[in-house]
């Protein structure tokens, strides 16, 4: 995997390595005392112990200390992290599991991370959907809502809306993290996406550079109408 610095439109205090995908780099970190340049985004906060403990309360319903596979079905976003999640390949996730995975995005002091995607709806580009990932339950408050919409070939990068960045220059991207994934699309008024795709989404997904799918440049959302 190519390794580069990326210095045009960034101050040089926060610029940052990037890996060489067009999917996901990392765009800018938080940095105090750096003049001139858009405003950063804060590094979240993710509190690997207090994450940790509300991930279990959410979703370790039976109270073992694990959300085993059955549980992980109400766990969109914990199972489509399993790759980077489950260390012991258990099929199983712990509560020290999600901490190391928290601790992890604070280590690396990731600020914002561009993403991409593609969505297929029976085989075909999905156009003009909304897609939105919304925080974990157990990360509300840490991280923020991204939001994109899907162009004709069905390719989206979500991103935190302008309305929330600390200014209206303020670079786009996301924040580490895992996420649920809400895919719409209104005709007449009227949705067309069956609700298991947002209402009542099975969708997830983990924005870091450890995710194979994202440091593959292979994010494909594949959605059936029926």
């Amino acid at each position: 995997m190519n390794i580069w610095t990326k210095q045009s439109h960034l101050p040089s205090c926060v610029a940052r390595t990037l890996r060489g995908s067009t999917a996901l780099f990392a765009v800018l970190a938080a940095c105090s005392g750096c003049g001139g340049g858009p405003s950063a985004l804060p590094v979240p906060s993710y509190d690997p112990v207090g994450g940790a403990s509300k991930a279990m309360e959410l979703y370790d319903k039976d109270g073992d200390g694990i959300v085993d596979e059955e549980e992980l079905k109400a766990a969109p976003g914990l199972r489509a992290a399993m790759a980077t999640l489950d260390t012991n390949q258990d099929g199983k996730v712990s509560g020290e599991e999600v901490g190391d995975r928290l601790q992890a995005w604070e280590n690396a002091q990731i600020g914002l991370m561009m993403f991409s995607c593609d969505v297929l709806l029976n085989g075909k580009p999905l156009h003009d959907a909304t897609i939105t990932l919304d925080p974990d339950s157990f990360l509300e408050g840490t991280i923020q809502q991204a939001v994109g919409t899907t162009s004709l070939a069905g390719s989206a990068r979500p991103k935190i809306p302008k309305e929330n960045r600390p200014t209206p220059d303020s670079p786009p991207g996301l924040q580490a993290g895992i996420y649920k994934v809400r895919i719409s699309k209104m005709v007449s008024g009227k949705e067309t996406i069956p609700a298991r795709y947002n209402t009542e989404t099975i969708l997830g997904q983990e924005v870091s550079f450890e995710d194979p799918s994202i440091r593959d440049n292979r994010v494909v959302y594949k959605l059936k109408s029926k």
